[in-house]
């Protein structure tokens, strides 16, 4: 069984968002469609307190895209996004949400940041969502989403490195490539295994 995972499609990372990802919203219909052939359909959601530790302006004469080093590594600072309950954490209004049979919420706890859908930064916290798709059946995994070159591939990358078998629809996902990041992390998940389309 395979199973769509959807990173982070909300409006934070959209275009007006706080942290908009260029033609972010231009993805969902092909997303949409996408779903109706899934076997398993499963969300992702940034789910940030106020005061998160990733935040630059929780850090005094930081700016936002600087590099700080935290207890699991290095961090970048983010502007503040994906508020719990804010409009900018809701899930963009084209985007099907019905079909979505699972949200893993994201980088609640405020010391740690957390891209991946497995595992948060310091890559040893589970979400759980491993343990559903196994419990669930699912081997294979196709991931669409934002940002390609964050949240698409830490998750794409963990999966691949759980024994998924993962594809990455990069003409259905959208990056924010901070000095190169974009083509790093390409490399990175074709490097772990991943198939990317």
């Amino acid at each position: 069984m395979s199973a769509l995972i959807v990173i982070d499609v909300q409006n934070d990372f959209c275009p007006g968002g706080a942290l908009a990802v260029a033609e972010g919203d231009t993805i969902i219909p092909g997303i949409n469609a996408l779903m109706q052939d899934s076997d398993a359909v499963i969300f992702t959601q940034d789910w940030h307190p106020a005061d998160h530790s990733s935040f630059a302006s929780q850090h005094e004469g930081r700016e936002p895209y600087g590099l700080i080093d935290m207890p699991y590594g290095p961090q970048v600072l983010w502007p503040d996004h994906c508020v719990i309950g804010s409009y900018g954490a809701a899930f963009h209004a084209d985007l099907d949400v019905d079909r979505a049979e699972m949200v893993i919420r994201k980088g609640f706890r405020r010391a740690i940041d957390s891209y991946s859908a497995f595992f948060e930064n310091d890559h040893t916290t589970p979400t759980g969502l491993e343990g559903y798709l196994r419990t669930r059946g699912i081997t294979s995994l196709v991931l669409a989403g934002l940002a390609t070159d964050f949240c698409v591939a830490y998750s794409a990358i963990d999966a691949a490195k759980l024994g998924f078998d993962v594809t990455v629809r990069t003409d259905l996902s959208r990056g924010i490539d901070l000095d190169g990041s974009l083509a790093a992390a390409s490399q990175k998940m074709q490097d772990a295994g991943v198939t990317l389309v």
